[in-house]
């Protein structure tokens, strides 16, 4: 069977199959945010902090499906501007597609600047430059190189996360009792849903790769939710383990809560895998992110909502080149100059948007 489909000249390459659809999904929902969502989130549940993580995970799995069907429908690049322009009008799809865009540029530079906090926080703004334009650089070599990139980021990572699993479950200070429930509310488990839904929502990174995808309507329905299903299994492992380690009361106070559960576990030679496994995790949603900007803006140029110049793909290697180096400048020179709680609050304003269409 070939790898991929030969593409016209404003046509994505199919050249990727299930796997790498799925590798793709757990690079962006396996981020930077099970490093830290799980304080807050405990912080809201208490004890709740599994049922929080269930509740996530229902409401994730409701709009993966959503999202799956409507992939395997309009097998295209674009995502949630396709969905809207085809069910609810061009106005729709347009404002949709704008809301993604500009929210997802935001997330872009805030992810970079926090993969430069956490690398080297004297130097956090031109780190997060030169991130930002390795994975441009990357993503411009072709599509099936960024899932080779995503293979290895969520080996890492996995990697990581595994070894903190076992570290804390096997060791003398996991205890059951930890993981009773008790005092926790209903308005607390709620709000804990609410900060770890945003761990799963790397899902819907497949769907905007529809026009990349070999059997759209066949692999993406069953992608989306194979990825869900693994990142949750990870998310509640590490959930478990964190909690049986640290408690609620300690698990809530923790600004690093694996790096705490290391530590407590009795491994603190894990300490410095861990903050890595961070970073590492941060640059593979970072890439994801970056992959779903460029195709929207692509779908959109196609359609001649942005400048028809922005649809061109490569000849050699089948990517749009003009839109990943036009979001590539523009994510650059955010993260050159933004501050990441003004990166992150613009974001969320826009995205939301785009989720309401």
């Amino acid at each position: 069977m070939p790898t991929s489909t030969p593409a016209g000249n404003d046509e994505l390459r199919r050249s990727l199959g299930v796997f790498d659809a799925v590798v793709i999904g757990l690079g962006s929902m396996i981020g930077a945010g099970i490093f830290a969502a799980l304080g807050p989130a405990a912080r809201a549940a208490g004890s709740g902090l599994l049922l929080g993580l269930a509740l996530a995970a229902v409401v994730a799995y409701c709009n993966a499906t959503s999202s799956a069907r409507l992939a395997a429908r309009y097998p295209a690049s674009g995502g949630t501007y396709l969905y809207g322009r085809k069910r609810l009008g061009d106005f729709w799809g347009y404002l949709a597609g704008w809301g993604f865009v500009v929210g997802k540029t935001a997330s872009c530079a805030a992810m970079a600047l926090t993969i430069g906090l956490y690398a080297w926080p004297a130097r956090a703004h031109a780190v997060a430059v030169a991130t930002v334009v390795a994975l441009t650089a990357v993503n411009y070599a072709g599509v099936r190189k960024s899932a080779w990139l995503t293979r290895i980021i969520v080996a890492v990572v996995l990697a990581v996360l595994v070894a903190v699993i076992v570290a804390a479950l096997t060791s003398g200070a996991a205890r059951p009792e930890q993981l009773r429930l008790s005092g926790a509310t209903l308005g607390g488990v709620v709000q804990a849903a609410g900060l770890l839904f945003f761990a799963f929502a790397g899902y819907a990174r497949i769907a905007t790769l529809g026009e990349e995808v070999r059997d759209a309507a066949r692999t993406i329905p069953r992608a989306i939710p194979l990825a869900l299903t693994i990142t949750l299994a990870v998310y509640a492992l590490v959930a478990v383990a964190a909690l049986g380690v640290l408690g609620p009361d300690r698990l809530a106070n923790s600004a690093a809560p694996l790096v705490e559960t290391a530590r407590a576990a009795g491994t603190g030679w894990l300490v410095p895998a861990v903050q890595a496994g961070a970073v590492i995790a941060a640059l593979g949603s970072l890439l994801a992110l970056i992959l779903g900007v460029s195709r929207t803006t692509f779908a959109m140029a196609r359609d001649h909502h942005l400048p028809h110049t922005l649809a061109a793909v490569h000849p050699r290697f089948g990517v749009p080149h003009r839109a990943e180096l036009l979001i590539g400048v523009i994510v650059a020179v955010l993260a050159a100059t933004a501050d990441l709680r003004d990166a992150i609050g613009f974001s969320s304003f826009a995205v939301l948007i785009y989720y309401a269409v």
